[in-house]
């Protein structure tokens, strides 16, 4: 019998770097009253307002991705990882004074996979799914990164979360899913080796599992990770899914604000990181509220990397609206430089006016 090994081999001989999501179509889904989102196969980086949807846009992408190799209904993952009151379906549905329909749809190339349900729906089963068969076809490797760190919380939260209703979206599960598995057979590609060596230099060792705890391994010996700052421990994350290969080419990685608890100085180890993923065929979403993490893509990308921004917005109506760009510099509107470039002009007019005050 092939190892996994030469699976992965055969999976790159069919072209994993065309398995990327192109887009996203929803209506009165959430906070989407109408929207259309096109994707990049490289990086995708969703800026905008709180409450504008980013998060909401990269658990769509990812539910359609897990039920490739789950198999779960499309609707029932969706209420796995948004989590409605009660579990109820028909709640993801945007509110209005009269019934309505809600639905959203994910497409990779030609495939398609969609859910559609009203706002008086209950259960999963009662939503119309179509695609499924299609889409399941292929199966679509994918890790969702949520704000909340899950390592340090790791022991004994699986058996729990599978046993008892307790109210965590199924993102935190899944991540930790990903984070167990062991390492793929044979030797490691060296383009995987070089980003795991990267981050062992930023966390300064390398991370092992003991009874389900993880800990961080380096001269000193095994320091828990409840020890380690919350920063230091995402990093640790994404070794892990580096170096198990949940992270190879074809894979689909999703980041909600990756840079919460990390010192600006790591941001742009991190950057790189992403940036040499994207290389090695991963295709990247993150929802940022930075401007290090802005800057720091735009000054260390390469010509051949695909880098797209989505900036999310309300117009006058109060709606969601996407303005795509293929450049920092083409961000419209911009609220987080025009943030920044506010503190700028305060601190010159102050420093100008007499020095501080």
């Amino acid at each position: 019998m092939p190892d996994v090994a030469e699976f992965a081999h055969q999976d790159k001989s069919l072209g994993n770097r065309n398995m990327s999501l192109t887009r996203i179509d929803c209506e009165h889904f959430t906070a989407f009253e109408k929207l259309t989102v096109e994707f990049s196969p490289g990086v995708n980086v969703f800026v905008g307002a709180n409450s504008t949807g980013k998060t909401h846009l990269m658990k769509i992408a990812y539910a359609a991705c897990d039920t490739s190799k789950t198999g779960i209904n499309f609707a029932e993952k969706l209420c796995r990882v948004f989590l409605p009151s009660g579990r109820m379906l028909g709640r993801m549905v945007t509110r209005h004074k009269v019934s309505s329909r809600g639905w959203v749809e994910v497409h990779q190339s030609d495939r398609r996979l969609r859910a559609s349900f009203t706002n008086h729906s209950t259960k999963s089963d009662s939503a119309t799914v179509t695609g499924a068969k299609e889409w399941g076809a292929k199966h679509l490797e994918s890790v969702y990164i949520p704000v909340k760190e899950m390592l340090s919380s790791a022991p004994g939260f699986r058996s729990l979360y599978a046993q008892r209703e307790i109210h965590f979206e199924e993102i935190y599960s899944d991540i930790l899913d990903r984070a167990y598995r062991p390492a793929l057979r044979g030797a490691a590609e060296k383009s995987r080796i070089k980003l795991m060596a990267k981050l062992q230099k930023a966390i300064d060792g390398k991370v092992v599992v003991k009874d389900q705890e993880f800990f961080l391994n380096n001269k000193q010996g095994n320091l828990e990770f409840t020890l380690l700052a919350e920063g230091m421990r995402k990093l640790g994350l994404l070794w892990i899914l580096i170096q198990n290969g949940t992270l190879q080419e074809g894979a689909v990685l999703f980041w909600d604000e990756p840079e919460t608890n990390l010192n600006p100085k790591m941001l742009g180890v991190l950057m790189d990181i992403l940036l040499e993923l994207q290389r090695a065929g991963v295709q990247v979403f993150i929802a940022t509220h930075d401007y290090v993490i802005l800057k720091e893509l735009d000054l260390r990308k390469q010509p051949d990397d695909k880098i797209k921004y989505h900036c999310f917005f309300r117009n006058g109506d109060g709606q969601v609206k996407c303005q795509p760009a293929p450049s920092y510099g083409e961000i419209n509107p911009n609220a987080i430089a025009e943030t920044f470039s506010d503190l700028y002009d305060r601190e010159v007019k102050r420093s100008m006016d007499g020095g501080e005050r």
